[in-house]
């Protein structure tokens, strides 16, 4: 078996009025200064469900952390190759 990693993703969640706000932070053994954010807002007359504000700010969140990553690696990679990359999702 290969050598296992772990990484670890704090999220933190808040709420103010009716925006939600999550911000996910990755911990690694390269760095950890990758944090990504997102929000959702309730709109008049929606149902008040925090759980489902709570969702979609993470996932938005969660998923500009990893956009972040691929834009980390690819100029990590340009760095070790000297040539100009752009990795796609």
């Amino acid at each position: 078996m290969t050598a296992m990693k772990r990484w670890n993703v704090e999220i933190l969640i808040g709420e103010v009025e009716r925006r939600t706000y999550a911000e996910a932070q990755l911990y690694d053994e390269i760095r950890d200064d990758l944090v990504g954010t997102g929000q959702a807002r309730r709109r008049s007359g929606e149902p008040d469900v925090p759980e489902i504000d709570d969702e979609i700010a993470v996932a938005r969140a969660l998923s500009d952390l990893g956009h972040r990553l691929l834009v980390a690696a690819s100029g990590d990679l340009e760095d070790a190759t000297r040539e100009h990359v752009e990795l796609d999702h």
